[in-house]
Protein backbone atom coordinates (compact mmCIF):
# COMPACT_ATOMS: atom_id res chain seq x y z
CA UNK A 1 0.00 0.00 0.00
CA UNK A 2 1.53 3.25 -1.13
CA UNK A 3 2.42 6.04 1.51
CA UNK A 4 0.53 9.43 1.17
CA UNK A 5 3.38 11.84 -0.21
CA UNK A 6 4.47 14.44 2.12
CA UNK A 7 2.82 18.05 1.57
CA UNK A 8 5.90 20.00 0.18
CA UNK A 9 5.65 24.24 0.12
CA UNK A 10 4.95 23.53 -3.40
CA UNK A 11 2.02 21.70 -2.83
CA UNK A 12 0.67 23.98 0.17
CA UNK A 13 1.34 27.03 -2.30
CA UNK A 14 -0.92 25.03 -5.29
CA UNK A 15 -3.53 24.81 -2.56
CA UNK A 16 -3.48 27.88 -1.34
CA UNK A 17 -3.75 29.29 -4.73
CA UNK A 18 -6.51 27.53 -5.86
CA UNK A 19 -8.11 28.48 -2.14
CA UNK A 20 -7.58 31.67 -3.31
CA UNK A 21 -8.74 31.41 -6.93
CA UNK A 22 -11.95 29.92 -5.24
CA UNK A 23 -12.79 32.66 -2.77
CA UNK A 24 -12.36 35.05 -5.37
CA UNK A 25 -14.93 33.28 -7.45
CA UNK A 26 -17.05 33.13 -5.17
CA UNK A 27 -16.67 36.84 -4.24
CA UNK A 28 -17.63 37.79 -7.94
CA UNK A 29 -20.26 35.65 -8.21
CA UNK A 30 -21.67 37.81 -4.80
CA UNK A 31 -20.82 40.62 -6.80
CA UNK A 32 -22.96 40.18 -9.41
CA UNK A 33 -25.94 38.96 -7.65
CA UNK A 34 -25.77 35.62 -7.49
CA UNK A 35 -28.30 33.02 -5.33
CA UNK A 36 -25.11 32.78 -2.46
CA UNK A 37 -24.97 36.60 -2.58
CA UNK A 38 -27.04 36.73 0.68
CA UNK A 39 -24.85 34.10 2.84
CA UNK A 40 -21.58 35.01 1.92
CA UNK A 41 -22.36 39.04 2.34
CA UNK A 42 -23.31 38.07 5.77
CA UNK A 43 -20.10 35.98 6.50
CA UNK A 44 -17.53 38.69 5.01
CA UNK A 45 -19.13 41.27 7.11
CA UNK A 46 -19.03 39.18 10.11
CA UNK A 47 -15.58 38.57 9.88
CA UNK A 48 -14.62 41.66 8.78
CA UNK A 49 -16.58 43.33 11.71
CA UNK A 50 -13.84 44.31 14.19
CA UNK A 51 -11.79 46.09 11.83
CA UNK A 52 -14.51 47.91 9.89
CA UNK A 53 -14.56 51.38 10.99
CA UNK A 54 -10.71 51.53 10.62
CA UNK A 55 -11.18 50.37 7.26
CA UNK A 56 -13.46 52.73 6.40
CA UNK A 57 -12.47 55.92 7.18
CA UNK A 58 -8.64 54.58 6.25
CA UNK A 59 -10.03 53.56 2.73
CA UNK A 60 -12.17 56.86 2.45
CA UNK A 61 -8.85 59.29 3.78
CA UNK A 62 -11.71 60.15 5.92
CA UNK A 63 -13.92 61.53 3.56
CA UNK A 64 -16.51 58.92 4.73
CA UNK A 65 -17.27 60.70 7.62
CA UNK A 66 -18.35 64.14 5.81
CA UNK A 67 -20.91 61.92 3.15
CA UNK A 68 -22.59 60.39 6.30
CA UNK A 69 -23.20 63.82 7.23
CA UNK A 70 -24.62 65.39 4.20
CA UNK A 71 -26.83 61.77 3.80
CA UNK A 72 -28.09 63.36 7.22
CA UNK A 73 -29.02 66.57 5.88
CA UNK A 74 -30.93 64.69 3.30
CA UNK A 75 -33.36 62.68 5.26
CA UNK A 76 -34.65 66.40 6.66
CA UNK A 77 -35.51 64.67 10.37
CA UNK A 78 -35.71 67.73 11.59
CA UNK A 79 -39.31 68.30 10.27
CA UNK A 80 -40.25 65.54 12.72
CA UNK A 81 -37.37 65.44 15.19
CA UNK A 82 -39.02 63.03 17.91
CA UNK A 83 -40.13 60.48 15.30
CA UNK A 84 -38.80 56.68 14.76
CA UNK A 85 -36.28 56.74 11.73
CA UNK A 86 -34.60 53.37 9.95
CA UNK A 87 -30.93 52.97 9.67
CA UNK A 88 -30.82 50.29 7.41
CA UNK A 89 -28.07 47.75 6.66
CA UNK A 90 -26.61 49.48 9.66
CA UNK A 91 -23.09 48.25 10.14
CA UNK A 92 -21.64 49.24 13.00
CA UNK A 93 -24.35 51.89 13.64
CA UNK A 94 -22.06 54.83 12.82
CA UNK A 95 -25.20 56.47 10.84
CA UNK A 96 -27.64 55.69 13.56
CA UNK A 97 -25.38 56.96 16.50
CA UNK A 98 -24.74 60.18 14.27
CA UNK A 99 -28.60 61.08 14.02
CA UNK A 100 -28.76 60.64 17.86
CA UNK A 101 -26.26 62.64 18.79
CA UNK A 102 -27.72 65.21 16.11
CA UNK A 103 -28.61 68.25 18.13
CA UNK A 104 -32.15 68.93 18.37
CA UNK A 105 -32.85 65.06 17.75
CA UNK A 106 -35.40 63.76 20.39
CA UNK A 107 -36.62 60.79 18.10
CA UNK A 108 -35.31 56.63 18.02
CA UNK A 109 -33.43 54.95 15.50
CA UNK A 110 -33.79 51.27 14.98
CA UNK A 111 -30.71 49.85 13.37
CA UNK A 112 -31.33 46.77 11.12
CA UNK A 113 -28.59 44.68 9.87
CA UNK A 114 -28.80 40.75 9.52
CA UNK A 115 -24.86 40.62 10.24
CA UNK A 116 -25.32 40.35 14.26
CA UNK A 117 -21.36 40.90 14.45
CA UNK A 118 -21.32 44.14 12.99
CA UNK A 119 -23.76 45.76 15.34
CA UNK A 120 -21.86 44.38 18.06
CA UNK A 121 -19.31 45.92 16.74
CA UNK A 122 -20.94 48.84 17.60
CA UNK A 123 -22.36 48.63 20.90
CA UNK A 124 -21.53 52.10 22.75
CA UNK A 125 -21.73 54.59 20.02
CA UNK A 126 -25.39 56.10 20.87
CA UNK A 127 -27.57 54.61 24.50
CA UNK A 128 -30.00 51.78 23.85
CA UNK A 129 -33.10 53.81 24.80
CA UNK A 130 -32.13 55.97 21.76
CA UNK A 131 -30.59 53.47 19.51
CA UNK A 132 -32.04 49.81 19.58
CA UNK A 133 -29.68 47.73 17.18
CA UNK A 134 -31.85 44.62 15.48
CA UNK A 135 -30.56 41.64 13.61
CA UNK A 136 -32.71 41.56 10.94
CA UNK A 137 -32.91 41.01 7.01
CA UNK A 138 -34.00 44.55 4.42
CA UNK A 139 -36.57 42.39 2.77
CA UNK A 140 -38.34 41.46 6.18
CA UNK A 141 -38.18 44.90 8.87
CA UNK A 142 -39.42 44.49 12.09
CA UNK A 143 -41.37 47.62 12.14
CA UNK A 144 -44.96 47.95 11.02
CA UNK A 145 -45.95 49.28 8.23
CA UNK A 146 -46.09 53.82 8.27
CA UNK A 147 -44.69 53.83 11.40
CA UNK A 148 -41.46 55.13 10.24
CA UNK A 149 -40.51 58.95 10.17
CA UNK A 150 -37.90 58.54 7.72
CA UNK A 151 -35.14 56.02 6.33
CA UNK A 152 -31.34 56.12 5.61
CA UNK A 153 -28.83 53.25 4.22
CA UNK A 154 -25.24 54.13 4.32
CA UNK A 155 -22.86 51.96 1.80
CA UNK A 156 -25.18 48.92 2.09
CA UNK A 157 -27.95 49.02 -0.72
CA UNK A 158 -25.63 46.92 -3.02
CA UNK A 159 -25.07 44.38 -0.91
CA UNK A 160 -28.78 43.33 -0.80
CA UNK A 161 -29.64 40.19 -1.96
CA UNK A 162 -32.98 41.72 -3.85
CA UNK A 163 -32.99 45.50 -4.65
CA UNK A 164 -36.23 46.50 -5.90
CA UNK A 165 -37.61 44.18 -3.40
CA UNK A 166 -35.41 45.68 -0.48
CA UNK A 167 -37.43 49.29 -2.17
CA UNK A 168 -40.57 48.12 -1.43
CA UNK A 169 -40.06 46.97 1.85
CA UNK A 170 -38.28 50.72 2.77
CA UNK A 171 -41.47 52.27 1.28
CA UNK A 172 -44.15 49.73 3.73
CA UNK A 173 -42.29 50.51 6.63
CA UNK A 174 -42.35 54.28 6.00
CA UNK A 175 -45.11 57.10 6.58
CA UNK A 176 -46.83 59.18 4.06
CA UNK A 177 -43.95 61.82 3.23
CA UNK A 178 -41.63 60.35 4.89
CA UNK A 179 -37.92 60.16 2.98
CA UNK A 180 -35.33 57.70 1.99
CA UNK A 181 -32.31 58.50 1.66
CA UNK A 182 -29.30 55.90 -0.24
CA UNK A 183 -25.78 56.88 0.07
CA UNK A 184 -23.39 54.31 -1.90
CA UNK A 185 -20.37 54.15 -4.05
CA UNK A 186 -20.45 55.00 -7.38
CA UNK A 187 -18.05 55.42 -10.39
CA UNK A 188 -16.97 58.92 -11.55
CA UNK A 189 -17.81 60.07 -15.40
CA UNK A 190 -14.73 62.09 -15.67
CA UNK A 191 -12.54 59.86 -17.86
CA UNK A 192 -9.25 61.18 -16.13
CA UNK A 193 -11.24 60.57 -12.60
CA UNK A 194 -12.64 57.56 -13.20
CA UNK A 195 -9.08 55.62 -14.42
CA UNK A 196 -7.56 57.52 -11.38
CA UNK A 197 -11.07 56.07 -9.79
CA UNK A 198 -10.27 52.39 -10.92
CA UNK A 199 -6.64 52.08 -10.25
CA UNK A 200 -7.21 53.12 -6.51
CA UNK A 201 -10.61 50.72 -6.39
CA UNK A 202 -9.49 47.87 -7.83
CA UNK A 203 -6.03 47.17 -6.77
CA UNK A 204 -4.60 49.32 -4.12
CA UNK A 205 -7.93 49.05 -1.83
CA UNK A 206 -8.30 45.24 -1.86
CA UNK A 207 -4.96 45.46 -1.08
CA UNK A 208 -4.94 47.86 1.82
CA UNK A 209 -7.89 46.08 3.08
CA UNK A 210 -6.70 42.50 3.11
CA UNK A 211 -3.63 43.34 5.11
CA UNK A 212 -5.35 45.49 7.40
CA UNK A 213 -8.40 43.41 7.59
CA UNK A 214 -6.86 39.72 7.46
CA UNK A 215 -9.61 38.88 5.04
CA UNK A 216 -8.52 37.39 1.60
CA UNK A 217 -11.33 38.83 -0.17
CA UNK A 218 -14.15 41.24 1.54
CA UNK A 219 -12.41 44.25 -0.29
CA UNK A 220 -11.97 42.57 -3.53
CA UNK A 221 -15.78 42.10 -3.57
CA UNK A 222 -16.21 45.74 -2.68
CA UNK A 223 -14.94 47.39 -6.28
CA UNK A 224 -16.93 44.40 -8.08
CA UNK A 225 -20.53 44.95 -5.77
CA UNK A 226 -19.76 48.71 -6.96
CA UNK A 227 -19.24 47.50 -10.56
CA UNK A 228 -22.76 45.61 -10.87
CA UNK A 229 -24.96 48.29 -9.26
CA UNK A 230 -27.14 50.16 -10.60
CA UNK A 231 -25.52 54.02 -11.49
CA UNK A 232 -26.96 56.89 -10.48
CA UNK A 233 -29.90 57.69 -12.75
CA UNK A 234 -30.77 53.66 -12.99
CA UNK A 235 -31.10 53.61 -9.57
CA UNK A 236 -33.38 57.09 -9.46
CA UNK A 237 -35.19 55.53 -12.19
CA UNK A 238 -35.72 52.15 -9.90
CA UNK A 239 -36.95 54.11 -6.99
CA UNK A 240 -39.42 55.61 -8.68
CA UNK A 241 -40.34 52.21 -10.37
CA UNK A 242 -41.32 50.81 -7.19
CA UNK A 243 -43.23 53.85 -5.78
CA UNK A 244 -40.74 56.66 -4.46
CA UNK A 245 -42.15 60.11 -5.39
CA UNK A 246 -39.75 63.68 -5.93
CA UNK A 247 -36.72 60.95 -6.21
CA UNK A 248 -33.34 63.23 -6.82
CA UNK A 249 -29.91 62.33 -6.54
CA UNK A 250 -26.31 64.28 -6.49
CA UNK A 251 -22.87 63.30 -6.25
CA UNK A 252 -19.89 63.32 -4.31
CA UNK A 253 -17.09 63.73 -4.52
CA UNK A 254 -16.19 64.00 -7.92
CA UNK A 255 -18.69 61.08 -8.34
CA UNK A 256 -16.82 58.70 -6.22
CA UNK A 257 -20.11 58.44 -4.38
CA UNK A 258 -23.93 59.61 -4.54
CA UNK A 259 -27.05 60.42 -2.39
CA UNK A 260 -30.33 59.37 -3.59
CA UNK A 261 -33.46 61.19 -2.16
CA UNK A 262 -37.14 59.51 -2.76
CA UNK A 263 -40.54 60.22 -0.44
CA UNK A 264 -43.13 57.50 0.38
CA UNK A 265 -46.23 58.89 -1.46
Amino acid sequence: MPLPLPRTDENRSTHGDASEKGALSEAASAAEGGAAKRRYVRRIFSEIAPRYDLLNHVLSLNVDRAWRRAALEALAWRRRPEGTYLDLCAGTLDVGAQLVRSPGFGGYVVAADFAEPMLRAGEGKAPRTRLAPVVADALELPLASGSAAGAIVAFGIRNVAGLDAALREVIRVLAPGARFVILEFSTPRWPLVRALYHAYFHHVLPFIGRIVSGHGTAYSYLPRSVANFPDEQALAERMSAVGFSNVTWRSLTLGVAAIHVGERR
